[in-house]
């Protein structure tokens, strides 16, 4: 599925369910369960790259490496969190000229400060709105495709609430972005205003944050309201997490992998996945 289909599919037929992804080997595993598109967000990043919190720790190349790895090894589009762009309009026309090189689909800003912190933790501050605008005009300037799509991401309802969320995101539309971000709405009534104000217009977008200030629905459910993209950014994450707390735990106290082998993929197994045995086939057809 190319960056133009990713343009095509949002326009027609239901919600994109996007799952959170970290690296290459999630990715390929969202990619063989079938997924039309990948979501990798700053806090993933985080989380698996730095073993710290979103609060805006990580780097433009540090994403930017990761997403080249992803790219490289899947075909499906990636969705990749640009943050606030790591600093003022040319640093966000710079961040849009990396994350394109390295393959994304689609590329989110948001109009948080810097540094940002997860759209779902508290005390975040704002840039003002004439100040995103331009840092969205620039994004647009600097893609060298348009293909390439521009997402923009308000965080205004945590900070100024949902009025001036939806003002903020009219401006943004105005600005001529491909899709749009009300990060953290509190209620599935102000899910439906916000679509009832977008859907027709742009693409929306909906996180879906385990335990986080936003209701958790289905990706049916929420394309019923109007949603075009679905994303479950970090659940990837805290599910590995979880289960690795339970990997360490049985190991350090059993002194073997034995008890959990029914739920691990094998030597052979883990290398089917991963396509070991093409790959090694392919090697062998350049040394004829």
């Amino acid at each position: 599925m190319s960056r133009v289909n990713l343009r095509e599919r949002l326009a027609n037929g239901p919600a994109v369910l996007a799952p959170g992804v970290y690296d290459a080997l999630t990715a390929l595993i969202a990619e063989q369960a079938g997924f039309d598109a990948l979501y990798l967000s700053g806090g993933a990043v985080a989380y698996t790259q730095l073993g710290r919190s979103d609060v805006g720790l990580t780097t433009a190349t540090e994403t930017a490496d990761v997403l080249a790895r992803i790219t490289d090894r899947v075909q499906v589009p990636v969705i990749v969190d640009g943050d606030t762009g790591y600093g003022n309009a040319l640093n966000t026309q710079r961040t849009v000229r990396t994350f394109e090189r390295a393959g994304a689909a689609m590329i989110q800003l948001e109009d948080q400060t810097f540094p940002k912190r997860c759209g779902h933790l508290d005390n975040k501050t704002l840039v003002s709105t004439q100040e995103m605008c331009g840092k969205l005009r620039a994004a647009l300037d600097a893609r060298h495709s348009t293909d390439t799509l521009i997402l923009a991401r308000t965080d205004a309802v945590a900070v100024e609430g949902l009025d001036a969320a939806l003002a903020r995101a009219d401006a943004y539309l105005a600005c001529g972005v491909d899709a749009l971000f009300i990060e953290a709405v509190v209620s599935g009534d102000d899910m439906d205003r916000v679509c009832g104000k977008y859907a027709t217009r742009i693409p929306l977008l909906a996180n879906m944050v385990e335990g986080g200030k936003t209701p958790v629905g289905s990706v049916e459910e929420l394309s019923a309201r109007g949603y075009r993209i679905v994303i479950y950014p970090g659940g990837t994450a805290r599910f590995v997490s979880h289960q690795l707390q339970r990997y360490f735990a049985s190991l350090k106290n059993h002194g073997t992998t034995q008890p959990l082998w029914g739920e691990m993929n094998d030597f052979n197994a883990l290398n089917g996945l991963i396509g070991t045995p093409e790959l090694l086939e392919l090697g062998r057809s350049y040394e004829k």
